[in-house]
Parts: C-alpha cells; structure tokens; sequence
C-alpha cells in the first residue's frame, strides 16, 4: 500500500512573526522556514507504519515555491521514499490545494492519505476534509492513533470531551493532532541519502487546477498586548469588577 503525504514549508514555529507596517501581510524576509508541524507528524507516522510492515511506500508532496524542495527533502531524510513538488509562486488557498492532492492521489492511487490538521501559517484547518469530500473517501480528523487492520484504518480521534475511536474502509483520508507522535530528527546519513532520492516537479497547470485566489486578506495586524492583573480583597470586589470593567456577568 502506498502513502500519501503532503508537507508545506512555513515560518519556523519557534521564529516571532512580523506584520508589515501598513498591515499587507507577515514580513517573510530573512524569515527562518521549516515543515509545518503537524506535516512532521504526519511523515513520521506514515514511516512508522512503513517500519511496522504495513505500507509499502511513501510519497510526499508539497505545493510552494521552488524553496519548498528543501521540505520535501526533509521529508524523504526522515524516511519518505520519493517526492513530488507542485511548483508555484502564489499563495494558493486550501480549496486548490485540495484540488492539487485530488490530481495527484488520482495519480498514484495511495490507500492512506495522511495530512497535517492545520498549517500554523493560515491555520485553515479545511484541506483534509476538503481533499476527502473532492475523492469521495473516508475521512478521520484529529487522530491521536492509528491502526491499520486489512482494508480498515482504527483512528483514534481527539474531540472535546476526550476521545473517540471509529474506523474507516481505505482508502481514507487522515488528519493528524499533536499527540499522534514525536516526530523523529533526519540523521546525516539519511539526509545525505535524501539527496539521491527521486523528486518529480509539476505545476499546477500540469495537474489542470487555477490556483487563482477567492478570498482577498484586507488587513492583517498584530494582536493587542496583554493587560496586567490586578489583586482583589474580597470576592464581592472581584464581583463587582466582573459585572462593571469585564462585563461578562
């Protein structure tokens, strides 16, 4: 059975963004990039199940700009077996990239489809569940666990109240939460291996989907400083201030 995994390239998530001064959008020059978090953990958990005997191969994809083939290679130092980049230099919304792993599943045919729940950059939350509506297959969102049993994936999902087990006929579609796993470091030997590894290039023309944008950002600021406590001497005063300066009672 084949995996499919897409990555995207963000801001690193230890770097503090910048909005620029007239409010157009974050300030990505000399700005320090990686793979998005829950995409790591999604590669990782796919090369955990490969480890276990369970699956055969895994692809990556990644839809960005040429400097995207560094998250990828990543990726495939970590354990993916090839690659395939969708190149393109505009910012494309979750609804094309949908559409884009759509071609390219149609293309390979995986039995899984594992993709991060959010990307930290726009944190939309919709291409998973967008990809599995487009493919006409199962879906499991928010998974802490994995299993695969023949034909069936076990997710174990989380939800508010806790968590929630069910399962899925493949091929499916699964977003991955944070406790899933620990995602694993490439050592040099594998990323060094990952350099030889196959990388195939499309564009998005290639797979026959506009990437034209739908939604227009108006603005984008940073968000309001944090008000210092204050220290109450009764709860009566505490009361009181909930109903007059909070007014959430």
């Amino acid at each position: 059975m084949k995996i499919l995994v897409p990555v995207k390239r963000v801001v690193d998530y230890n770097v503090k963004i910048r909005v620029h001064a007239d409010g157009s959008g974050v300030d990505l020059a000399n700005v320090k990039m990686s793979m998005n978090p829950f995409d790591e953990i999604s590669v990782e958990e796919a090369v955990r199940l490969k480890e276990a005997g369970s699956v055969e191969e895994i692809i990556v994809v990644s839809v960005g700009p040429s400097k995207s083939e560094e998250t990828l290679r990543t990726a495939l130092a970590m354990g993916a077996d090839r690659a395939i980049l969708v190149e393109t230099d505009e910012v494309v919304e979750p609804l094309a990239v949908a559409k884009i792993l759509k071609a390219v599943a149609e293309a390979e045919t995986p039995g899984l489809v594992i993709v991060g729940k959010q990307a930290i950059d726009d944190d939309s939350n919709q291409t998973g569940q967008m990809l599995a509506a487009l493919l006409g297959s199962a879906q499991a969102t928010f998974a802490s666990k994995i299993e695969l049993k023949g034909d069936l994936a076990r997710v174990t999902r989380e939800v508010d109240g806790g968590s929630q087990t069910i399962e899925v006929k493949l091929p499916a579609v699964v977003t991955t939460d944070l406790r899933l796993n620990e995602p694993r470091y490439a050592s040099l030997p594998n990323i060094m291996k990952a350099k030889k590894k196959p990388l195939e290039k499309k564009t998005p023309a290639d797979l026959g989907v506009s990437v034209a944008p739908r939604l227009k950002v108006l603005k984008t600021e940073e968000p309001g400083g944090r008000k210092s406590g204050i220290k109450v001497k009764s709860v009566a005063e505490l009361v009181e201030k909930l109903k007059t300066e909070a007014g959430v009672l």
